[in-house]
């Protein structure tokens, strides 16, 4: 294993959205995730929507200043709003968002939307501007031909590759994925997920790739994280992540993974039947914030919300049933 890149402590995004009482109520929308990225490899981040899995992509390149927690990039303390973060910092840090239609600003073609990162961090000389534009292009697979090109006159697949391109500009070491293949038809995904993988490769990039998919992250992630209700509730080496589910919910959703083989579906675990609601972000109830959903619930559940546990290296779960059985290593 590599040397950590990224290590997030305790992280905390809280919102306010009414008062009760006198008193301010918030969504916990990221609530005390514990999370360590390797230089090099791919971290899958899985959850439905609403678990949280974007805002703690946003808090992380200093959209939103964290409530509370630590973020740790390359050795350096990062927990701030990204006007406070070093230009030199940010030029590391990358993000390519889900939509690209509302991350590319319409009134610029491409060769000024690719220009501004060259500009602002200094990657090149003016007279050496359109030279570097093209190299990039060329990089995501588009020709020189899309420089004057606007994003509305392009289709899905071709204004997220501009924005990869514009994510590589930079030359950045760490890369977030915020769902980047989900806005697209079925058809440019393969082709995307191809040309990410071999950007990774090529250039030693390391990638959280946020997603809601788990049958892509079986094929492309070296470790994946389940979240839920701004926790993450269980994480793996992907082999063993798929080969041996531990959480109720990790294996809820496994087992709702469509399939067209018999061998497949025989992979699959144990249907885990979901009994319940998800609780509303704003009225989380005490205890484990599964255990309305869980068939699996003790009393101690209702009570308690259970710690992350290494129940084997590298194998972590925050389930109650698990915590006779896991040696003392918490997470």
């Amino acid at each position: 294993m590599n040397a950590p890149i990224m290590t997030i402590n305790n992280l905390k995004m809280y919102f306010p959205v009414q008062k009760s009482k006198g008193k301010p109520v918030y969504v916990k929308a990221v609530d005390g995730v514990d999370l360590t990225i390797y230089k090099g490899e791919i971290m899958g981040l899985v959850g439905e929507s609403g678990s949280g899995k974007s805002t703690l992509a946003y808090t992380v390149m200093g959209m939103y200043k964290p409530t509370g927690g630590q973020i740790i990039f390359q050795g350096r303390d990062i927990s701030m709003s990204s006007d406070k973060r070093p230009l030199s910092l940010k030029k590391d840090l990358q993000i390519v968002f889900q939509d690209p239609g509302s991350s590319l600003n319409p009134s610029h073609n491409i060769r000024q939307i690719l220009e501004l990162p060259l500009r602002v961090h200094k990657i090149v000389k003016r007279e050496e501007m359109e030279r570097k534009i093209t190299q990039i292009l060329q990089m995501v697979e588009l020709s020189p031909n899309y420089m004057y090109k606007s994003p509305a006159s392009m289709g899905g697949g071709e204004r997220q590759m501009v924005s990869i391109a514009r994510a590589l500009a930079t030359d950045p070491t760490f890369i977030i994925l915020d769902e980047p293949t989900s806005a697209l038809d079925v058809s440019i995904q393969a082709k995307i997920i191809n040309m990410l993988l071999k950007l990774q490769q090529e250039k030693q990039l390391t990638y959280l790739f946020i997603t809601h998919d788990l049958s892509l992250m079986r094929n492309i992630a070296t470790r994946v994280a389940i979240m839920y209700l701004g926790k993450i509730c269980e994480m793996a080496d992907t082999v063993e992540f798929f080969r041996n589910p531990l959480h109720p919910y990790t294996r809820m959703l496994l087992s709702s993974i469509p399939v067209v083989s018999e061998e497949e579906e025989a992979l699959k675990p144990k249907k885990v039947i979901s009994t319940g609601e998800i609780p509303s972000p704003v009225n989380v109830p005490p205890g484990c914030s599964f255990h309305l959903r869980c068939p699996e619930k003790t009393e101690l559940c209702f009570r308690e919300d259970p710690v992350m546990l290494e129940v084997s290296p590298g194998h972590l779960v925050r389930c109650h049933a698990y915590q006779k059985t896991a040696g003392v290593n918490v997470a």
